[in-house]
C-alpha cells in the first residue's frame, strides 16, 4: 500500500501544477477581454514621416553560368504561350548605383516573379529590396505588384518594410535600361519614392 501512495503523490502534484499553470494562462488571456490595444506613434519612437527618393539599377541575369534569377516552375502550356504564362522564377538580383555590372552595389532584390498574364508580358512581382550599404544598410522594402515588362514605365506599390523602413509605403517606378532579347538578361532603372519614419 505504501508503494501505491508514493505513486499517487507525484501524480496528484502534477495535476495540481497543471491546474495552476492553466489558471494563470487563463488570467493572462482574459486581460481586459481584448486582443488589441491602441498605441500612440510617439510611444513607439515614431517621429514625423519623411519622403525618401532612392535611385538604383536592378540586374536580372537569367543566362550564363551564374544567373541571378532562375526558373523554378512552369505550366505544361508555358512554352507554347506567347507571354510565357505560368512560369515562376526566383531572384537574387544585384542592385547597383549605376547601370554597369561593376557599379557600386547598394543591395539585392530577392523574391519571385511570375508570368501572370495571357495577353501581354505582365509579371507578378513579389520581392524585397535588401539594402546592404549606406544609411539604409540592413533595412528592406517590400514590393508587391504588376510589372508590364514592355511598357516604358511600370509602377509597383511598396507595401511595407523593415529597419529604417518600418511602416513604409510608396511606389517604385521601373524603366528598362537594357534588355537582351536573345539571352533574356536585363538591367532595369528604379526610382523609388517611399514614405517612412
Amino acid at each position: 500500500m505504501a508503494k501505491t501512495r508514493q505513486n499517487t503523490i507525484p501524480t496528484l502534484m502534477t495535476i495540481i501544477s497543471l491546474i495552476t499553470i492553466l489558471s494563470l494562462l487563463n488570467l493572462s488571456v482574459a486581460h481586459n477581454g481584448q486582443y488589441y490595444k491602441n498605441l500612440s506613434p510617439k510611444k513607439l519612437g515614431l517621429k514625423q514621416e519623411k519622403l525618401t527618393h532612392l535611385h538604383f539599377y536592378f540586374h536580372d541575369i537569367v543566362s550564363g553560368p551564374n544567373p541571378t534569377a532562375v526558373r523554378v516552375a512552369a505550366a505544361q502550356s508555358t512554352n507554347s504561350s506567347s507571354t510565357g504564362f505560368g512560369f515562376v522564377a526566383v531572384m537574387d538580383d544585384p542592385l547597383t548605383e549605376g547601370p554597369e555590372p561593376n557599379s557600386r552595389p547598394v543591395g539585392r532584390a530577392q523574391g519571385i516573379y511570375s508570368s501572370a498574364s495571357q495577353s501581354d508580358v505582365g509579371l507578378l512581382m513579389v520581392l524585397n529590396y535588401v539594402f546592404t550599404e549606406g544609411e539604409f544598410n540592413g533595412s528592406t522594402l517590400s514590393i508587391l505588384g504588376r510589372n508590364a515588362v514592355f511598357s516604358a514605365v511600370r509602377e509597383m506599390p511598396i507595401v511595407g518594410g523593415s529597419g529604417l523602413f518600418r511602416f513604409a509605403r510608396g511606389y517604385a517606378q521601373a524603366r528598362t535600361h537594357w534588355f537582351n532579347l536573345t539571352s533574356g538578361d536585363a538591367v532595369v532603372e528604379y526610382n523609388v519614392y517611399v514614405l517612412h519614419y
